[in-house]
């Protein structure tokens, strides 16, 4: 009996605080009386110079450049940094279909994603949506450390390489990734961070980033099996990605 699935990839991105304390964007310090925006040392320089027509930057005289960071806390210098927050997230990958199943055969398809978070303690991703499912009936997920059972009714992920049952997937590519001072930072979580071992859990937290952090390109790795009485049709699953920034 031949069974079809289709898996079908959606996506969504929100933001949220983190103990309920928001991220002051519209200002960088500030006291009871006093805050100070987009403020600057050097010998020179103008944040915003204006004529009728035309504004710009102007970074002459900058003392200091870049990204500096400690175990807690992060900052970025210069003239011309950006002071907004801000999340983005960019599925590649805007469906899966993984064929149709037998018993004697594990069916795996992969689907890529980036993740981008500036001026935040970092972001988290969750996954939504049930496993792949007809009107009566839904693939069994697959509990942490489950590898691939052929003959046996299963659906799970991860977001690593694998060799088995498939060479297939990747792990998190940082952009740009310089192996001294990297800018992307985002990780898989351990459930989901194993080679050749599958899970799935709806709500879960699958990658996270400690800090802000540079584009991080995932790749989730889709695994699925079934057993003799699993029941006939098309599976189909609206796959929700959740993109959360953290403060």
């Amino acid at each position: 009996m031949r069974r079809q699935i289709v898996l079908g990839i959606v996506w969504a991105v929100t933001a949220m605080c983190v103990g309920g304390v928001q991220s002051a964007s519209a200002q960088q310090s500030s006291s009871t009386n006093y805050q100070i925006n987009e403020a600057f040392f050097g010998s020179g320089g103008e944040l915003q110079a204006c004529s009728g027509s035309y504004c710009s930057k102007q970074s002459a005289g900058e003392l200091t450049v870049g990204n500096s960071k400690s175990g807690n806390y992060q900052i970025w210098a210069g003239f011309n940094t950006n002071r907004e927050p801000s999340l983005v997230m960019i599925v590649e990958t805007p469906s899966v279909d993984l064929g149709v199943l037998d018993t004697g055969v594990a069916r795996m398809g992969f689907a890529k994603f980036t993740v981008l978070s500036y001026l935040a303690s970092g972001y988290v991703v969750q996954t939504w949506g049930g496993t792949p499912k007809i009107t009566t009936h839904s693939l069994t997920p697959m509990a942490p450390g489950g590898t691939s059972a052929m003959g046996t009714e299963q659906f799970g992920m991860n977001l690593v390489a694998n060799t088995s049952p498939q060479t297939i997937g990747a792990g998190p590519e940082q952009a740009p990734d310089f192996p001294t001072d990297p800018f992307g930072f985002g990780q898989v979580e351990p459930s989901y961070g194993t080679p050749n071992q599958y899970h799935y859990a709806n709500g879960e937290i699958i990658a996270r980033s400690l800090q802000s952090s540079g584009t991080t390109r995932y790749t989730i790795s889709y695994l699925a099996n079934m057993s003799p009485i699993t029941p006939a049709g098309t599976y189909t699953m609206d796959h929700v990605l959740v993109a959360t920034s953290t403060f």
